[in-house]
């Protein structure tokens, strides 16, 4: 009598587990969760294939490892509770043999999920960034960050390749010698982000926001100084450079009354009254000015606090105060309001739906946020001696009834940033966006290289939750001469290529050209989001960018010198995910240099606190893209189509221009092809050369802002 073929009996916790013997498919399935694996399982040893069979006994929660000669010789193990399942091959009692597990087969997981890496890896030294549906070796989750739905596969190598719309490719393996033994696993969390960092959850609102801010604000050049006309005159340089590279608000800093005389406890911020000598028209007039620019006005409120001492006295049972009847001060303000009370949290919600609606501001920078210490009242609502003093001392929500009340207040519309806003806090449900660090500056002070480095580790720290609880806002990119010009590319490449917000800062009409290049080579923000989704408590010196885009892939690799001194910068290949033994191009953004080809790794001396940016292409045997200068993530933002066609030896393409602003393309010409011209639109300007024997330079130059057609000829 032969034994059934089919093994279909194992119902552990969520999952469902069958096998087919007569073609080695195993097949995985959790239905709460919308899991669903099946693939080919195979064994080997010795170099000769065993068959994998149902089993053979009554211990029916595993398979049989069946060698040539007939003989059960080990097993594959089945356990599991709730969404937790693995598997185990161990040998049969005194058996001793090496051998290799190995799956391969499609997964299929929820649409909106995206292939990542959860678990941390001790030592490692690499970033790991993608824009697009990109893939990594490295990877070993699948996250859907609508559902905040992770997927962990665990093998000693887990290979997943995405074929869109929730579909991967899964490739599993494991080894067992007398030493070892393999485990698989996979781990469904339905709560990935909300029960480890991000109690208050939610996904971004990418109908209200749905790309990372941009614009400009006053206050780290300006500090408290800046009036309406220096506002205005600054956006009328910004129109005129920024505005055609994507850049979106403009935002006013530092506006209330009393507010031209830090410290910021001592303005007026609860009256709405505006400091008459600085903004004599008033904020809606202000914002109606800002409008006609082209730009969306945006304004910073600090409301948790007031250092008006009419306005104080004239709502004392408003605030709080200790136990002797002083009131209770923080960095927002001499006097704190007590958010356990109705009618503070009316008064909070109403100014700023004046602001929003009869103002017009549809970008607003909350401050007062931080939970770092007992100044900024996310913490200081915290304490016990603190909420000894609400009216309401029971009052469980503070802090979130306040954050509550500024979304009620600007309207589901408007643009929500909270600062210093904490993924661990009530904002995270609110808030669009997020400061994620320190002032990149101190009050009437250049910024230094400290200040660079705290951008530069917060970003590191909490790049993480960016694009997927909100997006992260390292402060102003500032990039004037108080640094050098090394100084300023890192700068840029820190809050550029992670995909972070892009505020400036800087009084534009004092930058050379080449700084206010800077600020235009990061806009747009490029569409990023993390791959390593947990933080990082190292200054990791390489981030890794993976573009993936209908016509092609390629990283754009940061290799980071946070020392005082030059410095050679390296990596291997498998380090980015990449397949180690093959070839790539590599091209170099801020020196305009091709690097060559190269295998397994690459090392690359850097500048004392700076940074080098490597486009990254597999090596192809026929002239390929290898980067663009138009923005520093060399391509992402700005080619939209690439096509090599063979017979007539052309690389076919489209690209966006931005009015008067020339950019490069640089391709690669392999040996064997010598490149004859280009062509693009009538209207644009096109000048093509050959570099070197194996580098061809193509500028476009358009008369308006547009996207053009383009094609190079080789023979």
């Amino acid at each position: 009598m032969l034994l059934a073929t089919i093994w279909a009996g194992l119902v552990l916790g969520s999952w469902q587990v069958s096998y087919n013997e007569a073609d080695a498919n195993l097949s995985l399935n959790n239905a709460d969760g919308g899991v669903s694996v099946s693939g080919r399982l195979e064994f080997e040893s010795r170099d000769k294939s065993w068959t994998i069979v149902a089993p053979r006994d009554a211990a029916k929660e595993r398979l049989s490892l069946v060698d040539g000669q007939g003989n059960v010789q080990g097993y594959v193990a089945f356990q599991g509770q709730g969404n937790q399942l693995s598997m185990l091959v161990y040998h049969r009692t005194a058996q001793s043999y090496p051998g290799k597990l190995r799956f391969s087969g499609e997964l299929t997981f929820t649409p909106e999920s995206f292939a990542c890496r959860t678990r941390p890896h001790k030592g490692g030294r690499v970033l790991q960034l993608a824009s697009g549906p990109a893939d990594s070796m490295l990877n070993d989750s699948l996250f859907d960050p609508e559902l905040d739905r992770a997927l962990q596969v665990r093998a000693a190598t887990t290979k997943i390749t995405t074929q869109g719309r929730g579909r991967y490719g899964l490739t599993l393996e494991g080894q067992i010698d007398e030493a070892a033994e393999a485990v698989w696993s996979f781990s469904l969390e339905k709560d990935y982000y909300r029960s480890r960092y991000v109690p208050y959850y939610k996904p971004i609102n990418r109908k209200r926001c749905p790309t990372p801010p941009t614009g400009w604000m006053s206050w780290n050049t300006y500090f408290d100084k800046a009036t309406a006309e220096d506002n205005l005159a600054e956006a009328r340089i910004g129109k005129k450079f920024l505005q055609p590279f994507g850049m979106e608000f403009w935002s006013i800093e530092s506006w209330q009354d009393n507010s031209d005389q830090l410290p910021v406890s001592h303005f007026d911020n609860l009256s709405l009254t505006p400091n008459p000598r600085q903004f004599p028209l008033g904020m809606k007039q202000l914002a109606d000015d800002i409008r006609a620019l082209g730009f969306r006005p945006g304004i910073w409120t600090a409301p948790f606090g007031t250092g008006s001492t009419d306005f104080y006295l004239a709502h004392k049972s408003w605030f709080l105060h200790n136990k002797a009847g002083k009131p209770l001060s923080t960095w927002n303000g001499t006097y704190t309001p007590d958010p356990s009370q109705p009618e503070v949290i009316d008064y909070l919600r109403e100014i700023h739906r004046i602001a929003a609606h009869e103002w017009g501001y549809e970008f607003f920078k909350i401050d007062g946020m931080s939970g770092r210490n007992h100044g900024y009242c996310a913490h200081f609502f915290e304490r016990p001696e603190i909420r000894a003093a609400f009216k309401d001392p029971a009052c469980p929500n503070p802090f979130e009834r306040c954050v509550s009340a500024f979304r009620e207040g600007i309207g589901e519309e408007r643009i929500f940033l909270a600062c210093q806003g904490h993924f661990t806090g009530a904002e995270a449900a609110y808030a669009d966006a997020a400061r994620i660090g320190a002032d990149i500056v101190h009050p009437n002070q250049p910024p230094k290289w400290e200040n660079l480095l705290n951008q530069a580790q917060c970003t590191l720290n909490q790049i993480f939750v960016n694009n997927i609880v909100f997006f992260s806002d390292p402060d102003t990119l500032l990039v004037g001469d108080f640094f050098g010009i090394e100084q300023a590319r890192l700068a840029t490449t820190v809050v550029a290529l992670p995909g972070q917000m892009m505020f400036s800062g800087d009084k534009l009409a004092t930058l050379k050209p080449e700084r206010m290049r800077l600020l235009q080579q990061s806009l747009p923000v490029c569409n990023v989001r993390p791959l390593d989704l947990y933080p990082s408590f190292s200054m990791l010196p390489v981030w890794d960018l993976k573009i993936s885009r209908s016509f092609g892939n390629w990283n754009v690799v940061a290799l980071f010198n946070w020392s005082e001194k030059e410095e050679s910068i390296n990596f291997n290949f498998a380090e980015l995910g990449l397949a180690a033994d093959a070839e790539y191009a590599l091209y170099e953004f801020w020196t305009n240099t091709y690097q060559g080809l190269h295998k397994n790794s690459y090392s690359l001396p850097v500048p004392a606190h700076g940074v080098r940016l490597l486009a990254v292409h597999r090596a192809q045997p026929n002239p390929q893209f290898l980067s663009s200068d138009r923005h520093i993530t060399q391509g992402a933002v700005e080619l939209t189509k690439l096509a090599w066609e063979g017979s007539g030896k052309t690389l076919s393409g489209s690209i966006k221009c931005v009015a008067d602003s020339p950019l490069t393309l640089r391709f690669r010409t392999p040996a064997g092809f010598t490149f004859e011209g280009a062509k693009t639109a009538d209207n644009v300007s096109c000048t093509a050369a050959a570099e070197s024997a194996d580098l061809v330079a193509v500028t476009l130059t358009a008369p308006v802002s547009q996207e053009t057609a383009f094609t190079l000829t080789w023979r």
